[in-house]
């Protein structure tokens, strides 16, 4: 008889697709805001101020930051799921995970439009 563990996998082509595309994202708005801040170059605070003042770069660093909170909950959760055994244990983590996470969306969002 085969014991089987469940580990909530079989994510495969969707978490794979979900992977690169958050990648491409990031690597974009990289690009981006590295020649943004070139051609603005700010000296001071004003100076950052002025490259986020716009709704629209707003809303391009919340997809970016968006993106990098789900890279990180896919990669960190394969790890989760290959090396912590312990089914309890790894719930655990993962709702750590999940909550640190939506805290960290919660402060970019703070962060960005000042609340």
């Amino acid at each position: 008889m085969v014991r089987r563990t469940i580990t909530g996998a079989h994510y495969g082509l969707k978490d794979w697709l979900v992977q690169r595309v958050t990648a491409v994202v990031m690597a974009v708005f990289s690009i981006f805001f590295v020649i943004r801040a070139w051609v603005i170059c700010p000296s001071d605070y004003i100076g950052w101020v002025a490259i986020f003042e716009p709704s629209w770069m707003r809303i391009v660093t919340l997809l970016f930051f968006l993106s990098l909170f789900w890279h990180a909950w896919i990669g960190v959760r394969d790890i989760y799921m290959d090396y912590v055994k312990c089914t309890a244990l790894r719930l655990g983590l993962q709702v750590v995970t999940i909550l640190l996470l939506a805290a960290y969306s919660l402060w970019a969002i703070q962060i960005l439009w000042g609340f």
